[in-house]
């Protein structure tokens, strides 16, 4: 089917005209709920009332400059939750206020320290923000409310683009520091003694957007944060925590992980909100047969550039990068015929150099941008002005993150719009069934393991480096035992050596020649970004990290910026550089790769209560990953148009897994040859990633599944009885070295998540498989008929024969 004939019959008039006349989003709305064809696919509608506001009124020992500067402001009084943030503060707690998007957060950490600020011309406060850009637009208003609070204490940004005469300004006499994670880890803490001031009179540490800080970025930071109070310790000061965060179902019992202590909780907000709508459409089934939809792409789309005609500010949020560049271009073409520029629609992503981001993050307060196409980078709480408007194309993974893409509209207090469009995935398909239900249940947990062998040895390491450790020493709340352990490690390796003191204890100073915290990357498992350099005018155009280059910057790619395309014409693996040409195809490229799982150390097993031939096990496992080729994909009608190699060294990873052999005799014993079996597994194996990521409410990404067959780690096959045995494996493994503990609870739960695929696949409405439940059939001529029996039926009957069933 033709781009233009399913948009006909689905969402999108006639190419010649817009659908609807400029109106606003009340008069959209109406049209689409009277147009039969959109709305029959929304499957869920509500609207939320408005919430009204709760006040308390300013603190009485507020200083009187810092009240004057409020109260210019028109703030003669606080909402609720920001008197008990600053309350718990004052008291001496370490804070954490979880309230939702656009609830005045930043007061609840301001005011404590402008009001420390007043007290004691040397206090100092340190801001740590995710990303530079947030941290910038936070400066602005810090600024601003220090100007009016008559206080010159100054507010400097420190971090790569900080010039040089403002960075010895921030050491020395700047009261207040805003920096990132990687700089704080690279830039500060290994240099603490250029920073005296800050250390000794640091009072209180500001951690903003703490729900962004999970898995294995907020495992990282969790030990810089440990690296923190050490060093200021030693330069005697014990700095109080305030942390700032959109919902998550564990915002104290995070925070407090995250620094070692227990953490007070303010959850309650008593901010005011606009009304808005929430709204579930899934795109319809183009192909019944397969039970295939509509692109939730192209659909979200058609909705958003609807949006953009009637004069409704927008923000569309994509799931990765080759996305957001693909809806950009389809924006500004569909949008083309309308007169409306195509820099009034604008994407917005990690990559894009800093002073591009920045032009957008102007334009879009200014209002020149009516429409922004943007991956997770603007899920934190860049200030973006007035948006009316969310589309998310696809569920993003978790509630939490999708609550909080939610909030980034109507934060002005007009009504707003919040759309989700679900995607094939079974994921998708089960909130567009069940948004209700859904949405009633409590957001997700953020979850870290900053005890992670890999991670904490890493940064012990760093911590060496800037102060040297005595034997016995605990590291914050890591015991001296498991400290000891990694320091002879360290030793062993040359990298620290032990000095005995008058006292025979040992201190262990850093011996390498090494600069420890620029080999340990924070935010990925590899080590340094590629950048992008334009073979026409020899300018870097953007950045990437090392693990997306294997499969967006492998020679022949179409690598999509802004939208436009360029080739990459060259990889520059040893050196970190992509030379890519600007070019005009009518496609796209998909990158194909190969994962195999390899079992390295088994700590658990049991076999499967009703087939005892069926062993299930939790363990470590290698994870070796290589892209092997690549997909042409046609602009528009998404047809493949050809294929592509790919040579590009492997990426392994150790982690931990859980896996479930499959014996072979239940293989031999299926109605179908055994290619055909192994294929039905592998739809198993999808069903019970799905089914996995619901019941532990995490991000699927952060899950990989594959499946392979036991081996021991020289590659050769498992033993079994004496004999080589080839038992396909389903694997389930954290997608992060060493792991985040999702393994183990898939063990804990690995019966209950085997009845739960059961229900999935048996309880799904399509004829032979689809993506809401094994996934669609692969139509592989090299697999052999099979007449009677489709991938659904034959991982039921797999299931069958393992003794599954739903109780």
């Amino acid at each position: 089917m033709t781009d233009d004939a399913e948009w006909k019959g689905s969402l999108a008039g006639p190419r010649r005209a817009p659908r609807y006349r400029a109106g606003g989003l009340e008069a959209l709305l109406r049209a689409w709920q009277a147009d039969a064809r959109l709305f029959r696919n929304v499957t869920y509608h509500e609207r939320l009332p408005a919430r009204d506001a709760s006040y308390a009124a300013l603190p009485p020992d507020l200083a009187d400059n810092v009240r004057s500067a409020l109260q210019a402001r028109g703030l003669g009084q606080l909402y609720s939750h920001q008197r008990q943030a600053y309350d718990l503060a004052r008291s001496g707690s370490d804070v954490v206020v979880a309230t939702p998007t656009a609830s005045g957060k930043s007061l609840c950490y301001h005011l404590p320290v402008l009001q420390a600020l007043s007290e004691g011309s040397e206090a100092r406060a340190l801001y740590l923000f995710p990303t530079k850009a947030l941290s910038r637009d936070q400066e602005v208003a810090l600024r601003s409310l220090l100007t009016e609070a008559q206080l010159s204490h100054g507010a400097i940004t420190y971090d790569g683009d900080t010039p040089a005469d403002a960075r010895r300004a921030a050491r020395q006499r700047t009261g207040i520091v805003l920096t990132n994670p990687d700089m704080l880890h690279a830039g500060i803490l290994p240099h603490h003694a250029n920073w005296v001031r800050l250390f000794a009179n640091l009072k209180y540490v500001i951690i903003d957007e703490l729900h962004a800080y999970r898995g294995v970025f907020g495992s990282h930071l969790a030990n810089v944060l440990r690296r923190l109070q050490r060093v200021a310790a030693f330069h005697g000061s014990t700095p109080q925590f305030l942390f700032a965060s959109a919902t998550i179902g564990n915002p104290n019992d995070h925070a407090s992980r995250m620094i070692g202590r227990p953490v007070a909780l303010v959850g309650e907000s008593g901010a005011p909100a606009g009304p808005r709508r929430v709204m579930v459409y899934n795109p319809p089934v183009i192909n019944p047969e397969l039970n295939l939809r509509q692109s939730y792409i192209k659909a979200s789309v058609g909705l958003a550039a609807d949006l953009v005609r009637d004069g409704v500010s927008t923000l569309v949020f994509g799931q990765s990068r080759n996305n957001v560049e693909v809806m950009l271009k389809y924006l500004r073409d569909r949008l083309k015929r309308d007169q409306i520029p195509p820099e009034a629609i604008m994407a917005y992503r990690g990559g894009y150099l800093p002073d591009e981001r920045r032009r957008i993050e102007q334009a879009l307060r200014d209002g020149q941008i009516r429409c922004v196409v943007s991956t997770s980078a603007l899920e934190l709480g860049i200030d973006i002005g007035s948006l009316q408007a969310v589309v998310c194309a696809g569920y993003p993974g978790t509630l939490s993150a999708l609550t909080q893409r939610f909030g980034r509209g109507g934060r002005r207090g007009a009504e707003s719009l919040s759309l989700l469009v679900a995607s094939s995935a079974p994921l998708d398909q089960y909130v567009a069934r069940a948004a209700g239900q859904l949405f009633s249940l409590p957001v997700e947990s953020a979850r870290i393991d900053p005890d992670n062998v890999e991670i904490l040895v890493q940064h012990i390491k760093c911590a060496a480096f800037e102060l040297p450790f005595d034997e016995g020493q605990p590291f914050v709340d890591v015991p001296a035992d498991v400290v000891a352990d990694a320091l002879l490690f360290l030793a062993d390796n040359r990298i620290v050596h032990g000095v005995p003191g008058p006292d025979g204890m040992m201190r262990y100073h850093w011996s390498s020649d090494v600069y420890p915290a620029n080999h340990v990357s924070l935010r990925s498992v590899g080590w340094d970004n590629f950048v992008i350099i334009d073979l026409a005018t020899d300018r870097n155009i953007a950045e990437m990290d090392f693990r997306s280059t294997h499969t967006m910057l492998h020679e022949q790619a179409i690598y999509q910026h802004a939208g436009d395309q360029y080739q990459v014409e060259r990889l520059d693996f040893e050196n970190h550089k992509a030379f890519v040409r600007k070019v005009e195809p009518d496609y796209f490229t998909d990158a194909m790769t190969y994962v195999h799982v390899s079992i390295l150390e088994e700590e658990q097993g049991e076999v499967l209560s009703t087939c005892a031939a069926a062993h299930m096990g939790l363990g470590d496992v290698a994870v070796v990953e290589k892209v092997v080729g690549y997909k042409k994909i046609k602009f528009h009608t998404h047809e493949n148009v050809g294929y592509g190699e790919v040579n590009l060294p492997e990426m392994q990873m150790h982690t931990t897994g859980f896996w479930l052999e499959v014996p072979e005799d239940l293989v031999a014993a299926m109605p179908v040859q055994r290619p055909v079996v192994l294929d039905a597994l592998r739809g198993l194996c999808y069903a019970l990633h799905t089914v996995a990521a619901v019941g532990l409410m995490i991000d699927p990404r952060d899950l990989g599944h594959t499946l392979g067959d036991r081996k021991e780690p020289d590659g050769a096959p498992a033993k079994v009885g004496g004999l080589p045995g080839f038992d396909p494996t389903l694997f389930l493994y954290d997608r992060i070295p060493g792991g985040i503990g999702l393994a183990p609870r898939i063990f804990d739960e690995r019966e209950v998540i085997l009845r739960r695929a059961y229900a999935l696949i048996a309880g799904c409405s399509c004829e032979g498989g689809c993506p809401s439940c094994v996934g669609p059939e692969v139509g592989d001529e090299n697999l052999p008929q099979m007449p009677r029996w489709s991938r659904k039926d034959l991982a039921l009957r797999m299931l069958d024969a393992l003794g599954v069933a739903v109780h």
